[in-house]
């Protein structure tokens, strides 16, 4: 499934970020072996423990929501954070790279699906910080992310990424204009095709590599 998932993604220049969440070393080190050099991880905990146990040429992506208080475990060497969801995550983590003498680079999380139990910025709390965002030293807002609602209505999913295309977009021509702001994450293993289609530069793929 990796080699078919990954040439179709790779035609539509997409990257994989393959979901290895309660997946143990073994496993993640099947795909590696395969090719496969980026990893994401919901929880702090765990992506510290297999950060040190496993090759050092895996980038690090962290997916799962962020607290404050655990921004210090991962600012060492996380290649990207996807969940950055409130102005405070931002400054704690610019000044935790600043700590770590590194610039770390981070998608804003906007939400737009249905549930409340999905994190996110709204669109008037964005707009309200979007120049402090931009003023942050130590963080690199490569681009933003979106998680759909877990629904089998394929019209639902396909207006919340069209939703969040246009959100994307609005931000990347008016706000964040650097050749830096390209990223776009969208889409799971239950809706990777859909982002594709709507846009989606990085998908988020767990169960489907991992069955």
């Amino acid at each position: 499934m990796y080699q078919k998932l990954k040439t179709f993604l790779d035609d539509e220049d997409v990257v994989l970020v393959a979901v290895s969440k309660t997946r143990s070393n073994a496993a993640i080190m099947e795909l590696y072996d395969q090719g496969q050099r980026i990893f994401g991880e919901n929880r702090v905990q765990e992506l510290v423990a297999k950060q040190s146990e496993l090759p050092q040429d895996i980038a690090w992506h962290l997916i799962g929501h962020l607290q404050k208080n655990k921004v210090k475990y991962v600012a060492p060497f996380v290649s990207l954070i996807h969940s950055v969801d409130s102005l405070t995550i931002a400054q704690e983590i610019s000044k935790e790279g600043s700590k770590n003498q590194r610039i770390i680079p981070i998608l804003l999380q906007v939400k737009i699906a249905m549930e409340d139990s999905k994190y996110g910025w709204d669109t008037e709390q964005l707009a309200e910080a979007v120049d402090e965002l931009k003023a942050l030293e130590n963080v690199e807002i490569k681009g933003m992310m979106g998680m759909g609602t877990f629904t089998d209505d394929e019209g639902i999913t396909l207006q919340e990424f069209a939703t969040m295309k246009s959100i994307y977009q609005e931000y990347k021509e008016h706000h964040f204009t650097s050749e830096a702001f390209q990223v776009l994450s969208m889409g799971m293993s239950g809706d990777y095709e859909l982002a594709v289609k709507s846009g989606s530069t990085m998908v988020r793929i767990g169960s489907l590599l991992f069955s």
